[in-house]
């Protein structure tokens, strides 16, 4: 089967999911927090190379999810082949990834929070921890303000890990930084939406949008993306297509 294009839109947030062809390490092995904080280094590195504007990110040991907006329609694929050749590099031999990485567009204004959201939750969902902001590779940390230090310089007796994400890493996207008027509001307001969490409407949405490679949002916007591309942007409706009877001419 033909794989289908990617979609792009200029200023339209991408979420993506890239999956390892071999799990660093088991969800109940101890955590190769070396190798992580390694991925950590190059993505920061590379987010920068490629001009792509981070609004969230998660390393887990099996996967690696990003919300970002890039600059051009292939940033987002040379940033993930750089990270693979990276890992390809000093980690493994072979292949890095299972596959062709996803993504799919989201909707400014209507999608861009709870997919912040899916994506910092999925460490609870998998039963790495039983909060979000508890795992260190994920940037839910500093969207509750619950790891703040990570944007200053070092301070004495501060972990490394703790001082390893720079301020520049993430860019705060505009339906973050309207979700309060103050860093403190902002903050406050997201561990809020943090711990509430997504309908079951909600993350159904975003995982068919995420595995499917379609376009997340409401009718509107679906409507605009359609115009910019030349394939489909959604699913097609189940079932056969509807009968339509034709008058015989009588003429």
């Amino acid at each position: 089967m033909a794989r289908l294009p990617r979609l792009y839109a200029p200023q339209i947030p991408q979420l993506v999911q890239a999956e390892f062809a071999y799990p660093l390490a088991a969800v109940n092995d101890p955590t190769p927090e070396v190798q992580l904080d390694q991925i950590l280094t190059w993505l920061r590195r590379d987010v920068h190379e490629h001009h792509i504007a981070l609004h969230a990110w998660l390393l887990l040991n099996d996967r690696i999810t990003l919300l970002a907006t890039p600059g051009d329609a292939q940033s987002m694929a040379r940033l993930v082949q750089s990270l693979g050749r990276h890992m390809a590099t000093s980690m493994r031999h072979g292949r890095v990834f299972t596959g062709r990485y996803r993504s799919a567009l989201i909707e400014p204004g209507q999608w861009v929070l709870p997919a912040m959201i899916w994506l910092e939750s999925l460490p609870v969902q998998l039963h790495y921890v039983d909060r979000a902001e508890r795992w260190p590779w994920s940037s839910a940390g500093t969207h509750t303000g619950l790891r703040a230090g990570i944007y200053a310089a070092q301070p004495e007796g501060q972990s490394t890990r703790q001082a390893a994400v720079p301020q520049t890493l993430l860019t705060d996207h505009h339906d973050y930084w309207q979700d309060g008027n103050t860093p403190f509001a902002r903050q406050a307001n997201y561990r809020e939406r943090l711990g509430h969490g997504l309908s079951s409407t909600q993350s159904h949405r975003i995982e068919q949008a995420l595995f499917g490679q379609w376009v997340l949002g409401e009718a509107d916007f679906l409507a605009r993306m359609a115009s910019l591309t030349t394939r489909r942007i959604a699913p097609a409706p189940r079932g056969r297509p509807r009968k339509v009877k034709i008058e015989a001419d009588t003429a």
